[in-house]
């Protein structure tokens, strides 16, 4: 059962949704695995604990 993990800022719930289909899709069409064997796991990060560039994104994306 492959598992597939995003690891992300904050997304709204339709977002997630999207995510969750499209992944499980395109991983099905490229394996030819059925969905039900698919996993996805989306962990969100708080924007104040990632940094680009030597800056919190909180504070370079409000």
């Amino acid at each position: 059962m492959p598992i597939i993990t995003l690891e992300m800022g904050p997304l709204t719930t339709e977002q997630k949704e999207k995510l969750i289909v499209a992944f499980t899709r395109d991983v099905c069409e490229v394996t030819g695995m059925p969905a039900e064997a698919m996993v996805v796991l989306i962990r969100e990060l708080p924007r104040e604990n990632m940094g680009v560039a030597g800056q919190q994104v909180s504070k370079i994306r409000r």
